[in-house]
């Protein structure tokens, strides 16, 4: 019987995920969708995660395909894998995070039902016992299908994680992943966005992320300034796209990513010479973008005051933060 042609191809970046990566591939060879294609890449692992590919690649030929490469980062692991991928649908999934069993058939379903280049779905955070700890709500106010030109807001609303989408090949057809910077994400993601009309979304929380024991202590240092030059790519490439006139949702996008993102991070260096040199460049972000004081205190995501729905911590530190550059608000009060 001949094989059925693969509509949604799933890739796997692997870098030394012994500990984790079977969870992740079960979750995926289980999928209740049979035209799949799992794409692993192994980055270059140096523990045992090679040895459970060739298992997972052996027992399930029809599904998998295996890939060893050089170490390169996670970017250049997604764009090689895009390149061997041979499904009309694409989606990513890290391979220390799980899926459950319907997530790639009712992504694929609702991408042919409306037509939509981009299908999304909610995420929540699990520790390693699989317990929930925090559930990530993408655009709850929003319809299934979602029309970009008369509901633009999702611009500056949505989270621009890669691997809770859908997306329609042909997205990638002149674009990839940025290597070498981290948060390739939020710089890749919105300008894909960019070229799509229609979207789709269902409120599942399909996607599992796993918040490990040794990541939870991760050094936060300059790399934390490659989100706003993310920001700045995606500027650049907004000015160019069909939806250069709705500059209020850039406005949106410009304090919920270039800002209050990088607060998110700016808040855990603990390295005081780090954490004032990244505190300027966020300042002149800001300046440069004219971008004032109520704009980011007011600034309202899903209907609601965005500040105000924060946890009470992060609240504060963003306050304080404000407060401390007396200077700043000086200049944009």
């Amino acid at each position: 019987m001949k094989n059925l042609p693969s509509k949604v191809s799933v890739i796997v970046p692997v870098y030394n995920v012994e500990n984790y990566l079977a969870k992740c591939l079960d979750s995926l060879v289980n999928q209740s969708l049979q035209n799949i294609e799992i794409v692993i890449v192994n980055d270059g692992s140096s523990d045992g995660s090679a040895s459970i590919i060739k298992q997972y690649s052996e027992k399930y030929p029809d599904k998998v395909k295996a890939f060893i490469k050089e170490n390169g980062g996670l970017s250049d692991a997604r764009n090689f894998g895009i390149d061997q991928a041979t499904g009309d649908y694409l989606g990513f999934v890290d391979s220390d995070d799980y899926v459950s069993k319907t997530m790639f058939e009712e992504m694929l379903n609702l991408a042919e039902k409306h037509n939509a280049e981009m299908v999304i779905c909610n995420i929540q955070k699990v520790d390693e016992e699989g317990n929930v700890t925090q559930k990530l709500t993408q655009i709850p106010n929003m319809p299934e299908k979602i029309d970009l030109e008369t509901n633009f807001s999702v611009f500056s609303d949505l989270s621009y994680f890669a691997c809770n989408k859908l997306f329609r090949k042909e997205l990638f057809a002149d674009k990839r992943f940025k290597k070498g910077v981290h948060f390739e994400d939020i710089q890749l993601i919105p300008q894909l966005l960019l070229e799509c009309e229609t979207i789709a979304q269902t409120q599942n929380f399909h996607y599992q992320y796993l918040e490990r024991l040794d990541s939870i202590s991760k050094t936060h240092n300059e790399k934390g300034l490659d989100i706003l030059k993310a920001v700045e790519d995606v500027e650049e490439f907004f000015k160019a796209s069909k939806y250069s006139s709705k500059t209020k949702e850039l406005r949106g996008f410009q304090i919920l990513e270039g800002i209050y993102t990088f607060l998110a991070y700016l808040a855990f260096v603990k390295n005081e010479t780090q954490f004032y040199k990244m505190s300027q460049e966020l300042e002149d972000f800001i300046r440069k973008r004219d971008v004032k004081m109520k704009d980011i205190l007011c600034y309202s995501r899903f209907g609601k005051n965005y500040i105000l729905s924060l946890p009470l911590k992060k609240t504060i530190f963003y306050l304080l933060f404000f407060a401390r550059q007396k200077k700043l608000i000086r200049k944009l009060v």
